[in-house]
């Protein structure tokens, strides 16, 4: 159930702090490089099955539902919280919105895509991920489209399972992302 959301932050996907200095592994780091800026930085995906998590439709084949496996087809959406801690009572700084389809015959690999709306102290939008998820490993995800502040960007996160036990399931989000120098972000 939990699962594939990991692929969700992407899935879920994106959010950060640039000049917000948090606790445990929630910061940013703003550089220029060869004419890019960049942002870099770590937020936590909290997905909760049957509350900010549901499967749409039950696959057809494979394991069952369990909180790393989803049967094969299984269409999965999600509306998570992204904070700055693994606590799910930290700062809320985003959401991670989207579906995933199970695509792996062992119920651990999905097609992932969300969009992670962020309200950081210096940059706010969205940003836009597709990808291959896996849901006991960290996967990449690469930025196909930004809004806000996040217009133009490119880049990836990364997914990684935190806590694959209980309710809730918590997922860091590593973002590393670039803007062309045609974009004409203003923030800094």
């Amino acid at each position: 159930m939990a699962l594939s959301l990991q692929n969700r932050v992407l899935a879920i996907l994106l959010f950060a702090l640039l000049s917000f200095k948090a606790t445990s592994s929630s910061h940013h780091h703003h550089h220029h490089h060869h004419g890019l800026k960049s942002l870099h930085f770590s937020l936590f995906q909290h997905e909760t099955i049957n509350r900010t998590g549901y499967i749409i439709v039950k696959g057809v084949a494979g394991p069952g539902v369990s909180q790393t496996t989803t049967p094969f087809g299984t269409l999965f959406a999600f509306q998570d919280p992204m904070t700055v801690t693994a606590n799910r009572t930290s700062k809320l700084v985003g959401i991670a919105e989207g579906t995933t389809v199970t695509s792996g015959l062992d119920g651990l690999r999905s097609i992932s895509i969300a969009k992670i709306t962020l309200r950081l102290k210096n940059h706010s939008g969205s940003i836009s991920v597709v990808g291959g998820t896996h849901n006991i490993k960290p996967s990449d995800h690469p930025v196909v489209g930004g809004t806000g502040d996040f217009l133009f960007v490119q880049g990836y996160i990364t997914s990684s399972p935190v806590n694959l036990k209980g309710l809730t399931v918590t997922y860091k989000i590593e973002f590393h992302l670039y803007w062309p120098p045609y974009a004409t972000h203003t923030s800094s």
